[in-house]
């Protein structure tokens, strides 16, 4: 094959990038979503944690939105030959997941939200009307996914954790393929 057609070693310093705010904005926005629902904080502190939450969520779904359509206007590099095939369906299978587990949690807390009349500051800012009618039962649904979902969220965010912390101990050359564009190797 001539080398001008061969994949990458590493993905583009874009996906590495968008890889990496999306981990953090997750990271946040998990710790910050579990207190903000602790029973006897102060008002002023939980409204506050909602804010952050409800606009973290606006712009983790623009992340996530980017970052696929990204996706799927660049190959990413190949995996290393010696990796066993039920890692490599592994991978495939836990990324997909966590794609459409990120999605869902982002809609699921914008219907929940919208839906129960709440506002979503940055979206306001702007001008964005509602894209659902105001309805206690469908925030209530939405309310129940998001909830549900995120336990399926926290644990994908572990097993993908767990796997990068594997090949970085390994030196495999997977987790390389993903370190951050700027300040690394």
């Amino acid at each position: 094959m001539n080398a001008t057609y061969e994949r990458p070693l590493k993905y583009a310093a874009t996906t590495r990038l968008l890889h990496w705010l999306v981990a953090l904005m997750v990271l946040a926005m998990i710790p910050i979503g579990i207190y903000m629902q602790t029973e006897g904080l102060p008002r002023a502190q939980q409204n506050l944690l909602f804010v952050m939450h409800k606009n973290g969520g606006v712009i983790l779904l623009a992340l996530v939105l980017l970052r696929l359509v990204w996706r799927a206007t660049h190959r990413a590099p190949s995996l290393p030959a010696s990796l066993p095939r039920w890692q490599v369906r592994a991978a495939g299978l836990t990324q997909a997941a966590l794609y459409i587990l990120l999605l869902v949690m982002a809609l699921s807390g914008y219907v929940r939200v919208a839906a129960g009349g709440f506002p979503i500051e940055m979206l306001d800012a702007i001008g964005m009307p509602s894209l659902v009618p105001r309805s206690d039962s469908l925030a209530g649904v939405a309310k129940t996914i998001h909830s549900y979902a995120r336990f399926g969220l926290i644990a994908l965010v572990a097993l993908h954790v767990a796997a990068g912390l594997k090949h970085l101990v390994q030196r495999d050359g997977v987790f390389s393929r993903i370190w951050p564009p700027v300040g690394g190797r």
